[in-house]
């Protein structure tokens, strides 16, 4: 090759290498639990080109749901999940977060981060079990009891399914996503893949805030950054 053309294929080369890196950079994204919640923030994820397997303890049952979502996604059972993913998402009846710690706690404790998705629902966990929550200081004292060490942020409670698709990357303000975490850097993780699946991140405080991440509060629903923070400002 002479050195012209040398010069050439190594300026292409190096154009084409940081796409390549940022290609095989992309964190792998595991959900616990593909109902529509989980379903809808895996599938957010898999249209971004992340690597991404939702799981199911009957992974066939996925099929559909992994065409729809595109060619980087793919199912698995639980155990598949939690050893594929960077990044774990829990969507599961509350009910069910005290085993999972149990027999994946260790594992989820050496991921880069773990976003508790889940709500204690009355109607479908028990009014006793959720008055049992509370009566601990809430959900996310609660999840944080349940899975120490592990690189916890709670995020996407409040924001319904329907609202992913619809307020992704949306025109103008971006929809807020409210987060608590005692974990800086769960935090900036958790910060950079809502912006990267087109919303903002507002940390509201620690997990002890957990409790108001919650469908009734002030905090549920769909609101922008700003409205978020002046809503935080008020809870004690």
């Amino acid at each position: 090759m002479d050195r012209r053309h040398f010069i050439v294929g190594a300026v292409g080369l190096a154009a084409a290498l940081p796409f390549a890196a940022n290609a095989q950079s992309k964190l792998k994204i595991a959900t616990i639990g593909a109902g529509r919640e989980g379903g809808a923030l895996g599938t957010r994820f898999a249209k971004e080109g992340f690597p991404v397997m939702f799981s199911s303890r009957n992974p066939d049952s996925l099929k559909d749901l992994v065409t729809a979502a595109g060619p980087t996604a793919k199912a698995g059972t639980v155990a598949d999940a939690v050893a594929f993913g960077d990044v774990i998402l829990i969507v599961v009846p509350y009910t069910a977060m005290e085993q999972l710690a149990k027999d994946y706690g260790k594992i989820l404790a050496t991921k880069q981060l773990v976003i508790d998705v889940s709500n204690p629902i009355a109607r479908r966990d028990g009014e006793e079990f959720v008055k049992k929550i509370n009566d601990e200081g809430g959900v996310g004292l609660a999840a944080e009891k349940m899975f120490p060490g592990v690189p916890l942020v709670r995020g996407f409670n409040a924001i319904g399914s329907g609202g992913l698709e619809k307020n992704a990357h949306r025109t103008g303000e971006p929809l807020g996503v409210p987060i608590t975490s005692d974990d800086p850097k769960a935090v900036a993780v958790a910060t950079k893949l809502i912006k990267d699946i087109g919303f903002e991140a507002v940390l509201v405080g620690g997990m002890a805030k957990g409790k108001y991440l919650v469908p009734g509060t002030p905090l549920g629903g769909e609101h922008t950054p700003e409205e978020i923070r002046k809503i935080a400002a008020t809870l004690s």
